[in-house]
């Protein structure tokens, strides 16, 4: 695309409401690791779309998918079942402790659906207990309620009035949630790796304790996977690394691998929806659930985890080399949802210079820098990425402090 017809597509964005900066570039394709912009120009991409893009850009599994089943059904009405939500939920309960799939669009979705029914399940079974412990500086989605369940301080003073139930407190801090459970709490809700806090893992003992207050107290375990779901931290659950069962699960981001799918799950013994409780017009749509499943298989396929892992731990020695040269703080995550701690240096400004160099980043806080790239991660990709770092965090430690 030449020049003008570049600047032509930009001016369109006054279209759009503004809802976060944006660069200006526009994406035009994206292959495997990598995306080309409106003058073709290549950025290797650790973002993936948030943690989305499980194989990558584009990969011919899902091309085929989509193909194939937009030629046999694409939307017959949630008021009937189709064969791909049929397909996709007998896979995932197969390979969890979970017994019920509802499919949603969107994982804030899927997290007010989990919010609804332990709320029902509380009246039904817990004399309407109603609240929910949530974490500080947890993130659950963009819906009110899940904005309300989320402890991020920027949401704090923004749509007030919020939904009202949800006690924060400090994660990783197993007296301070025993401490805040009373007769009216009826769940926990949390993510095992905080990831817009900046890719902040829980302690193993710390959620074995959260398993065994709700066996105590008679309350549902909630774990947000919409992050850390389908092979993202190197088992296909992030829940099965740890000492604790979910009673509700939710799945987004990596299940569709790019398209917009998302997924509660539950325990039989939990579920208490009566008809018309719950609903959406495009939920179990034949063509996303195809899409996840074909992205399930691949995940699934013999050594595909395994080689999460081995590039995970390739990943991590290479930025301890980074963090050793530039006297940059520890990293942190697990697979292939990882974390540099910056130190003094603007994780913000080193975005900004790797995506000039052609590397995509992201900041969620102003020390951390998050790494998200396809579950098909090579070392070779690693080492690509790794020098384009070095090299900006070369000028920045050489460029005098302002």
């Amino acid at each position: 695309m030449d020049n003008s017809s570049a600047n032509d597509l930009l001016a369109k964005q006054h279209y759009l409401i503004p809802i976060t900066p944006r660069p200006e570039l526009c994406f035009m394709r994206g292959e495997g690791h990598y995306l080309f912009d409106q003058h073709d120009k290549r950025y290797l991409d650790w973002i993936q779309g948030w943690a989305v893009n499980t194989l990558g850009h584009s990969p011919e599994v899902i091309q085929q998918a989509l193909i194939k089943q937009s030629g046999q059904l694409i939307n017959p009405s949630p008021a009937f079942y189709n064969q791909p939500m049929l397909t996709l939920a007998e896979l995932l309960c197969e390979h969890s402790v979970l017994d019920e799939v509802f499919f949603t669009n969107s994982g804030a979705e899927a997290n007010e659906g989990a919010i609804k029914l332990a709320r029902k399940w509380g009246q039904k079974h817990k004399n309407g207990a109603f609240k929910i412990i949530t974490f500080d500086h947890s993130f659950h989605g963009r819906t009110l309620a899940t904005m309300s369940a989320t402890g991020k301080d920027a949401f704090a003073p923004l749509f007030e009035p919020k939904v009202s139930g949800f006690t924060k407190v400090a994660y990783n801090d197993l007296s301070a949630t025993e401490a805040a459970i009373d007769d009216q709490t009826v769940a926990i809700m949390l993510e095992l790796i905080q990831g817009e806090a900046g890719v902040i893992p829980a302690d193993a003992e710390f959620v074995a304790g959260l398993d065994a207050l709700c066996k105590q107290h008679n309350l549902l375990l909630i774990v947000d996977e919409v992050q850390t779901g389908i092979g993202r931290t190197g088992s296909l659950f992030a829940y099965q690394q740890y000492q604790a069962e979910p009673h509700i699960m939710t799945l987004g981001k990596g299940l569709g691998g790019g398209v917009p799918i998302a997924a509660m799950m539950i325990d039989k013994a939990v579920s208490c929806f009566e008809y018309g409780d719950q609903g959406g017009t495009f939920n179990g749509n034949p063509l996303m659930c195809a899409v996840s499943g074909a992205v399930l298989h691949e995940v699934l396929a013999e050594g595909f985890l395994a080689q999460v892992d081995r590039v995970s731990e390739y990943f991590c020695q290479q930025l301890e080399v980074l963090a050793d040269r530039f006297a940059l703080g520890a990293n942190r995550g697990k697979g292939l949802l990882l974390a540099m701690n910056t130190g003094e240096i603007s994780a913000p400004q080193i975005v900004a210079l790797a995506r000039d160099a052609g590397l995509l980043l992201n900041a969620p806080r102003e020390d951390s820098l998050r790494f998200m790239p396809a579950l098909t991660l090579t070392e070779k990709e690693v080492d690509d990425g790794i020098a384009i770092l070095t090299d900006v965090l070369t000028a920045l430690t050489a460029a005098p402090k302002e």
